[in-house]
């Protein structure tokens, strides 16, 4: 019966990481398949999950977002919040927004997580119109 209590422990344990979204991530640019930066996601004292990028992989055009027109305009990459807003639906983080630096451009987004992957959707109007970039987890 304990090693029964354990393995159910464990799987339970299991299951409660599999479906969150937290730490750190490396994102990968969907259309030329290489890393850009590590973003961390955290959860804000609303319960709302939010990203920052930490760590840049690849040079940028700018070191600002330059393109940005909202309170992130000509802010310092590193410390970028492009996650906003985001809050647990079931197996899936909804409801909240992604910035892109490069375009300045910010997009509705959903995030599911598979494994060590997350699936970072974003998009305009209906989420059939939209792409979807694959991160890896961070240790």
């Amino acid at each position: 019966m304990k090693k029964f209590a354990l393995a159910f422990a464990a799987l339970f344990v299991g299951v409660l990481s599999f479906a969150q979204i937290e730490g750190k991530w490396k994102t990968i640019d969907d259309e030329t398949g290489k890393a850009k930066s590590i973003v961390e996601i955290t959860k804000n004292s609303k319960g709302q999950y939010v990203g920052k990028i930490v760590q840049l992989l690849a040079k940028p055009e700018n070191n600002t977002c330059v393109k940005c027109t909202d309170d992130r305009k000509n802010k310092p990459l590193i410390g970028l919040e492009i996650i906003r807003g985001l809050n647990k639906d079931g197996n899936e983080f909804t409801g909240g927004t992604i910035t892109d630096p490069k375009s300045g451009k910010t997009y509705k987004c959903t995030i599911k997580r598979e494994g060590d992957k997350l699936n970072v959707r974003g998009y305009v109007g209906f989420s059939l119109i939209g792409r979807t970039q694959t991160w890896h987890k961070v240790n």
